[in-house]
Parts: structure tokens; sequence; C-alpha cells
């Protein structure tokens, strides 16, 4: 086999791997579908009864596909022939039967009509749907092949009005694309300015540089007649020179006559032919296949920088995805635990990036601190709870059955502690706040988690082992919170109320604050001078209760969220690790198909650089 023949064959196999692997064909991946469309294939155009699976049929030299009257091929067929060593055995697979190899023919003509049942139903409906036939003989040329349906001009019974158009649609969808040669198949014993084929041909491929004209039937044309006209580029001509081909007969067909005896005997028709012995080399089924293997040569050629660059790039995209989805699962205990505690540690890692500001949504912590805290205790009641009525009515119960003599000092000392009780309640939102901060930003790192993604389970323990830790962090906050808060209850600060007097007396007449003691101004300075101290007591928590509520939550969610998770962790068996790398089977197809897809294009791309310029 030449080094070209090898590079054809190797594009053969590229076109067969995609579409195993599901690069063709609805492929989500454009970089796969451009590089099926980026390869050379031959789709098979002609009318109904034009004579299009006789042509398949020789150039494979097999007899193999359904045949009858009327629409026969109801849907594409992908037929990819693959050159094998001299002496070798034929056989035959099916994209949708992977692992069943076919040496009947006849059993691959039945599966081909019993797959287009089980789409189209028993009845002349047509399907887009390709069916991939792969065909292994020492007898063929390395080429891809596509049968489409017949074109017609008029729906039968049993077919839809839209028929015409549903087929020319089909076809179309495969010889508008640059890289597909359109053999275009039209019987001798009709007028070639009525081929369906040519028509179509000269819209899609005006210039005529990926069109090869097709004659069959030349048998039976009438007698006196010949088709050196077409034959010779004088009716119509092509680029590329037409190539007359004579097909089994029906008596043929019917005594199951051998295809290397009827490409024999089309040998001798040519060679005999008073009309066409002049042509007699250029002529028949197997000067066909070598003159589309040649013209693919050339083609492939031309498109080598191209096909090696959608190959590079679809190497990289499949290396990149490797990477996300990470390396595959070792057996030992000792290697599982290893990766869990990478695992464990790229999700730490992520999440102390959100609290430290190289992701977003640690900022929402200080938030907390300095919109929540403050617009909470503004909001705190201390107008009622300093309201003139009620500061009366707690001295007056404080001084009990004897008035104070000079200041009210447990009338003031009961007002401070009621006002101060009040922070209890924001103090602990502030915590469960910053809580549900975390827990958040705990979602949002095992969601960003790249290598985290493979293993539901191991994620969900993860999550359940933070936010009990959060949790614990939590109430140590709260218990933290309050203390400080009965801290200010438990222990005043003197000095503030030692200079109550100096205040006063500089705001009038010392003596009378002896005589006015139950007056309304009494109770009101009274009331101003706590509302004084608990403002100054707010100050002083606005600023110690974020303290606290870091050092108890932020700080110890980023130095020890997993801590105890990882003294569970290291008492575990193997069997209960192997658990938590459970990965997701999707995942594990994906790797397979992607670990598949990148050996064959690596592969793929060595062999072309080594064959593709040799001479």
């Amino acid at each position: 086999m030449t080094s070209m023949e090898s590079l054809i064959g190797l594009v053969n196999r590229i076109q067969r791997a995609c579409t195993v692997l599901g690069d063709y064909g609805g492929a989500d991946n454009n970089t796969f579908s451009s590089l099926w469309e980026a390869l050379p294939t031959v789709a098979v155009v002609g009318g109904q009864s034009s004579g299009k699976s006789s042509v398949l049929e020789s150039i494979v030299g097999r007899d193999f596909l359904p045949r009858g009257s009327g629409i026969v091929t109801r849907r594409p067929l992908v037929l990819q022939l693959h050159k094998t060593e001299s002496g070798s055995h034929e056989y035959a697979e099916f994209l949708h039967m992977p692992k069943r190899r076919f040496t009947d023919f006849a059993m691959v003509r039945k599966e081909i009509q019993d797959e287009t049942d089980r789409i189209t139903g028993k009845t002349k409906q047509i399907s887009p749907v390709p069916i991939h036939l792969s065909i292994y003989s020492p007898n063929v040329v390395n080429l891809t092949l596509i049968d489409l349906p017949g074109l017609t001009k008029v729906a039968v019974e049993g077919q839809p009005e839209t028929i015409v158009e549903d087929i020319e649609i089909m076809v179309r969808t495969y010889v508008d694309k640059p890289n597909c040669i359109i053999l275009a198949i039209s019987p001798a014993n009709q007028d070639i300015a009525t081929s369906d084929a040519i028509k179509l041909a000269r819209e899609v491929d005006p210039s005529g540089e990926r069109t090869f004209g097709v004659l069959t039937k030349l048998d039976l044309m009438d007698k006196g007649t010949n088709a050196l006209d077409v034959l010779e580029g004088r009716s119509y001509r092509l680029q590329h020179p037409w190539v007359g081909i004579v097909n089994r007969s029906q008596a043929d067909i019917n005594k199951n006559t051998d295809m290397i005896v009827a490409r024999q005997k089309e040998r001798e028709y040519f060679a005999t032919s008073p009309d066409y012995g002049h042509l007699a080399s250029k002529m028949g089924s197997e000067y066909l296949a070598k003159l589309l293997s040649k013209h693919l040569e050339s083609v492939i050629r031309a498109r080598i920088p191209s096909i090696t660059s959608l190959i590079n790039k679809s190497i990289e995209e499949l290396e990149s995805e490797m990477d996300h989805l990470g390396r595959p699962i070792a057996v030992d205990a000792g290697a599982q635990l290893y990766t869990i505690l990478e695992l464990c540690r790229a999700f730490d890692r992520i999440f102390k990036e959100h609290l430290d500001g190289g992701r977003p949504g640690g900022d929402r912590i200080y938030g907390v601190f300095d919109n929540q805290l403050p617009a909470a205790l503004r909001k705190l009641p201390f107008d009622r709870h300093l309201s003139l009525q009620n500061v009366r009515r707690v001295v007056s119960e404080a001084d009990g059955y004897q008035p104070h003599l000079i200041a009210p000092e447990q009338g003031y000392r009961r007002l401070i502690e009621g006002a101060l009780n009040y922070f209890r309640g924001p103090a602990e939102a502030s915590a469960d706040a910053v809580h549900f901060v975390l827990k958040e930003l705990v979602r949002k790192s095992i969601g960003e988690t790249q290598e985290l993604k493979r293993f539901p389970t191991l994620q969900a323990e993860i999550a359940a082992a933070s936010n009990e830790a959060l949790e614990r962090f939590r109430e140590e906050s709260k218990k933290t919170v309050v203390r400080l808060v009965d801290m200010e209850s438990s222990y005043l600060t003197v000095d503030f109320f030692r200079r109550l007097p100096q205040e006063v007396e500089k705001g009038g007449n010392p003596a009378s604050s002896a005589v006015d003691r139950y007056t309304e101004g009494h109770f009101r300075r009274i009331a101003s001078n706590v509302s004084s101290y608990i403002g100054m007591v707010s100050e002083t928590l606005k600023n110690t209760i974020p303290k606290a509520v870091v050092h108890c939550q932020v700080k110890e969610a980023k130095q020890s969220l997993l801590n105890y998770f990882y003294t569970q962790i290291g008492r575990r068996e193997a069997k209960q690790l192997s658990q938590l790398l459970d990965e997701d089977p999707a995942l594990m197809e994906r790797r397979q198909q992607c670990a598949k897809r990148l050996e064959l294009y690596k592969s793929a791309r060595d062999e072309i650089d080594s064959v593709s310029w040799s001479r």
C-alpha cells in the first residue's frame, strides 16, 4: 500500500472514529463536527432507479444493498471502505451493532432494511438519520461513500406530498459541503438533459470541480445508439471525465452472479464494444473506484494543512477537557485517601480565595459589619425605653419606700441594664448573618471545585462536614458576643458617671438639682445621661462584635473548616473510601470517550506527518 493510500485509509479511520465517538451527527462540539466536514467524502446522487445501488455494489464487489421498485434507499447510508491485506477475510460492521461482524452479505442487506424500518416503519417514508456501515476487504480501495435516497419528481401512494422536497433537502445537506465529491449517476438510456443528478450538481457545484459523472445502463440503450457524446464530453462537459458503467442484468441478480464475475463481464463488454472499445481503459466500476481514490489523494493533499490544524485544535480541547475531568481513580486505599485529601484541599483553597478576596463573596461579611450591624443598633427601641414615663417608673421602683438623696444610682443601673439587654439581638444576628454567608461560600466553593464534580458523594460529605463545623463556630461566636454584652452589664464605666455632676453644674444652678429631683426636668436629665452612656457602649460593641465574630467564625473557618472531617476520613476502611469516590458514570464514560478521541487524533497527527509529503 502506498503512503498516500495509507493516508486515505487514515482519513477513513478518522471519519469512522468521529462517528463512533459521537463527533458527527448531532455532536455538541463544533470542532469535532468541523473535522468531519473537513474530511472529503463521496456522495452518490441520482434519480430513483438510476443504478446508484448497482454502482456502489460494483465498487465494493459485493451484493449487499436492498433492491426493489420505487424508493428503496430511505435513509442515508454512510459506507466506509477499508482496504485490508491481500488474502484477509471480508467482513462488515454496523455502527449500531459494533460488536458483531457480518461475513454473510445477504445478512448485511437484511440489516440495512431492518434498520431502515426501525426508524421509518414499513412504509415509504424517509429519514435523514444515517446508517453507518464499514466494509473491510482486500478487494476495495479506501473510500467513504454516502448513498442517498433517489431524487424523484412526484409523490406516490404512501408518501407525503412533501417527499420530493424532503429528499432534495436531505441530499443538499451533503452535497452543499465544499469537501463533498459528487458522484452524479445518470442512466444512459435517458436524455442527459433530464438528469436529476446533473441538474442538482450544476446548482451546488457550478464549476464542476467536485462532480464526477457516471453513465449507467449503457448496455440497455436502443440498438444503433450510443452515449459517446456524453462520455467524450461533447453533450455535457465536466472537469473530470465521464465514466461508463455496465451493471449486472436482472437475470444476473436473480441468479446471484458473483460480483467478481460481473466485473469481468463488464471489462469484456467495454473491450469488445465497437462503440466504446477505444475508451475501455477508462470505463467500468474498477476504473471509477481508482479514479475516485486518485482524486481523493489530490483533495487530501490540498486539505492536509486545514485537517492538521483541526486535529491540533481537537487535541488541545480534549487535553483541556481531560484536565477538567481529572485522573482515573486509584484502587488502593492509600492512593484513594490521598485523592480525597487532595480534593478537600482544592475545595479549601477556593473557599479561602472567596474569604480573602481572590473570588467574590467574602465582601458580604464586611457588609454585615458595615451595614447590617449598625442599622440593627440604630433600630433598637431606646426611645421607648428612655421615655419620660418609663424613666420615672424605673427610678421610682428602684427607690423603694425611700426617695434617693442625691442621684438615683439604682435607677441608673436598672435603666442601663435594661438597655444593654437589647444589644443581645443584633449581636447574635451578626453571628447568624456571617454564618449564612459562610454557608453560601461553602456551597459555591464546592460547585467551583472542578475536581469534585466527578464525585457527588464526596461533595455531599464535604458539604455536610463543612456545615457542621460552621454550626459549631456559630454557637461559639454567639456565646462570645453575648458575653461581650454581659460584660458591659457587669461592670459600668465609672469615669463616665463621675463626670456627670460637673456637666450638670455647667448647665445651671447646682442647688436646683436637689430641689427638682422628682420633676420632669430631673427625669429628662437621667434619660439623657443613660442615653449618652448607651451610645458610648453601642460604639464599643459596634467595634468588638465584628472582632469576636471574625475570630470565632471566619478565622476558624479558614484554619480548621475540615479538621474534624480529616480525622474521620483517616479512620475509614478502604471500602468506605471507595464509596466516597463513586464517580458519576456519565463522567467516567466521558473520560473514556475523550481518551479514545485523544489517542485517535494524536495517532492521526503522527501518521499524517509521516506520510503526507512522501512520494
